[in-house]
């Protein structure tokens, strides 16, 4: 038997419950999830990793969504607040912006007992990207967003925490929030070949991703994360074999129950679900019906996990002062 339970979970709240202590030693999830309902300070939460770890009986890795803007769910005076990436990708120096709020955000995320990170967003921002996405993205092109993804990336790694890439193999055609509909792109495949799926292939060799809740009419009917053929994409054309994580599947964009959609996922070809609201009888039905992880996913998470590395020297001062600059760079008022 797999020593991984087949999911990512999310809990209720800064304290874990008995119940939710029974489920995650229970089930072993693969790692665990973080939002805004779990964060109150640094001793808080650093006991929270620890009770989510120890309950999972193996060193699980710990996710949180901090990308900056918006999406981010540790804020002052926990961590630095951050422009939305897309102002990034648009100023001067945009690649160093990049590589400095990767290592400066893993600085904050280890020293709490978080050493994952659901970044870097790869989608290309288009003039119709939804807005629940648009600003978050790294470029409107296909080369800025891998220079910038990469920048982003190399700050991660060189700061301890693992990446994961989203919203594969890319979500920024999507005119729709996928948290509360189904986005249909009716591209071509073979320009989606060569911008959206191309970016996704520059990274083909990180350790996690995320699939997008989409569907691309002009190669399967179905959402790509429940699709066999979109996965057989990311796994061939893509060329990813590393730990492939559902998107949240509890999102309004997948239709059926969660452990239905669960199932369809797993059926696919995605190696573990993700489930982000806590809900304690969701993420039962959820774990009973997707079981552990198989030998082939189990080995790319075995994988994964070997890539975490211990953070390497820096002078986080001086990344610290950067930043700053960046910021009052930022507020100059345009020349006359």
């Amino acid at each position: 038997m797999s020593r991984f339970g087949a999911v990512i979970l999310g809990c209720a709240g800064p304290v874990l419950s008995d119940e939710e202590i029974s489920l995650f030693s229970e089930t072993r999830p693969f790692g665990f999830i973080l939002f805004d309902r779990n964060l109150r300070d640094a001793q808080q939460i650093r006991a929270l990793c620890d009770g989510l770890r120890a309950a999972a009986g193996h060193d699980a890795p710990i996710f949180i969504d901090q990308e900056g803007g918006r999406v981010q769910r540790l804020r002052p005076p926990l961590a630095r607040g951050w422009a939305p990436p897309l102002e990034d990708a648009e100023a001067a120096e945009a690649e160093r912006r990049f590589y400095v709020r990767g290592r400066l955000i893993a600085q904050e995320l280890r020293a709490l007992g978080i050493d994952g990170n659901c970044v870097p967003t790869l989608d290309i921002a288009r003039p119709d990207t939804h807005p629940v996405l648009r600003n978050r993205c790294y470029g409107t092109d296909r080369d800025s967003v891998i220079r910038n993804g990469r920048a982003l990336v190399a700050g991660c790694r060189e700061g301890g925490v693992l990446p994961v890439m989203k919203h594969m193999p890319g979500h920024g055609r999507g005119t729709l929030d996928s948290h509360l509909d189904l986005p249909r792109v009716s591209t071509p495949q073979a320009l989606l070949s060569n911008e959206d799926f191309a970016t996704f292939a520059a990274f083909a060799d990180l350790p996690l991703a995320m699939t997008a809740h989409l569907v691309f009419e002009d190669i399967d009917p179905r959402p790509a994360t429940l699709s066999p053929v979109m996965i057989r994409l990311i796994r061939g054309e893509i060329g990813f074999d590393g730990v492939l994580m559902t998107d949240d599947i509890s999102m309004q964009a997948l239709s059926g129950g969660v452990a239905e959609r669960g199932l369809a996922a797993r059926a696919a070809g995605c190696d573990v679900i993700l489930h982000c609201n806590g809900d304690l009888a969701e993420m039962r039905a959820l774990c009973e019906a997707v079981g552990t992880m198989d030998t082939a996913a189990e080995q790319r998470a075995e994988r994964a996990l070997a890539a975490r590395t211990a953070p390497q020297p820096v002078d986080i001062d001086a990344l610290r002062a950067e930043a700053d600059g960046f910021f009052a760079q930022d507020l100059r008022p345009d020349p006359a």
